[in-house]
């Protein structure tokens, strides 16, 4: 059966509700039309979760990156948009969407919109120390 753009984003259960994890995805193949020109704007979307109860289907998600192709939509709006719409669909703990434009009249922009739970807050962060990949050269 092929494939076709669609709006509706399935989710999942989280299998990990307990804890704080954090979800990091790279779509590197998001497409819009610029509405003033109508040429095809092209962008790589980098989606950061921290799910509660739910988590979204990955097929879904790429069917509803994929029903923008076609549409007129400013940057801004449509990257507030599928934030407003994830953050309806999966009513994560946090979530941010990173939208890389690619150059446009020598104009490179990046859109970053955040959703948070009303109530939530992080958990302090952790700095792990990091082993240098190189043996010693101390005697």
């Amino acid at each position: 059966m092929p494939s076709h753009p669609d709006k509706n984003l399935e989710t999942f259960p989280n299998p990990t509700q307990e804890r704080d994890y954090h979800i990091h995805m790279e779509i590197p193949e998001f497409t819009c039309l610029c509405p003033k020109t109508g040429q095809p704007d092209f962008a790589t979307l980098i989606l950061d979760y921290i799910p509660d109860k739910k988590c979204v289907e990955l097929k879904s998600l790429k069917l509803y990156i994929w029903s923008f192709r076609d549409e007129n939509a400013f940057h801004e709006a449509v990257t507030n948009r599928i934030v407003d719409d994830l953050a309806t669909t999966l009513e994560p703990r946090y979530l941010r969407l990173t939208a890389k434009f690619y150059v446009r009249g020598g104009i490179f922009t990046t859109v970053v919109a955040d959703h948070r739970q009303s109530g939530w807050a992080p958990l302090p962060s952790v700095d792990l120390f990091r082993f240098d990949s190189q043996p010693s050269t101390r005697g």
